[in-house]
């Protein structure tokens, strides 16, 4: 009996030990449970964290990319305004030196152009000369711009090539051996410079060689029909005038 309750209080002492480690255990195991989610709290914030930052650096690196690209089209927009400065200010050189030149070759032109009307045949030759000079009076009077006086050469330059293009008529007086007459003009572009007396009885043409008018004969009806044509009071024909061409050299 004795022997019995010993091995009862030794069981009791045993359980009562025991107990006491399973508890100390299980705290143990809740204390590692608690730092376990502690843990892993952290690394899932660490995580969140990461992810935030990653987003923020691919934001940045869009930007930074963008600026890039801003930047070097910048850069190519200030080369090609650089460029184009450059272009302007050699165009606005040359155009100083042109500025200078003009005056020069404006009087020239007019000048050339006075000779031209003298050398050739004389039609409208008061017309014409007087056009030439009005233009060289323009070329050194100071109140007239540039732009104007370059208007007014190229206007008589055009208006001295018309005259190639057209054909005319108008009465006119002219020395006809030693004696003035009033005579029919027909001018054939810059072919040829004709006459006609009034009662179409005699007809001739403008020598330029001699300087003069040279009576021709057989010609008086073709010359006729020109000055009718040129009057617009004949269709346009063929005509046979006589036209005399310079040898070339």
């Amino acid at each position: 009996m004795k022997s019995y309750l010993y091995l009862l209080s030794l069981l009791a002492l045993f359980a009562m030990g025991n107990n006491a480690d399973i508890d100390q255990i299980l705290e143990e195991n809740n204390n590692t449970i608690v730092e376990s989610e502690s843990s892993q709290n952290k690394v899932d914030n660490l995580s969140d964290e990461k992810d935030s930052l990653l987003a923020e650096w691919k934001v940045v690196v869009k930007q930074v990319e963008g600026l890039r690209i801003y930047n070097a089209q910048k850069r190519a927009q200030i080369k090609a305004q650089e460029d184009r400065l450059l272009v302007l200010e050699n165009q606005t050189k040359e155009i100083d030196t042109t500025k200078r030149l003009i005056p020069g070759v404006m009087t020239n032109i007019a000048l050339r152009l006075e000779k031209d009307i003298k050398d050739n045949a004389p039609f409208l030759i008061d017309v014409r000369l007087g056009r030439v000079n009005q233009v060289l009076d323009i070329l050194v009077d100071p109140t007239v711009t540039e732009s104007e006086r370059v208007r007014q050469v190229l206007e008589a330059v055009n208006i001295e090539r018309e005259y190639g293009r057209t054909i005319e008529t108008y009465e006119d007086a002219i020395v006809l051996d030693g004696e003035e007459k009033v005579v029919n003009i027909l001018r054939i572009g810059r072919l040829a410079l004709l006459y006609q007396l009034k009662d179409q009885s005699e007809a001739g043409v403008w020598d330029n060689e001699l300087k003069e008018w040279v009576k021709v004969e057989g010609y008086r009806i073709p010359i006729r029909d020109g000055i009718r044509m040129a009057n617009k009071t004949a269709p346009l024909d063929l005509l046979s005038l006589p036209i005399k061409f310079k040898e070339s050299e």
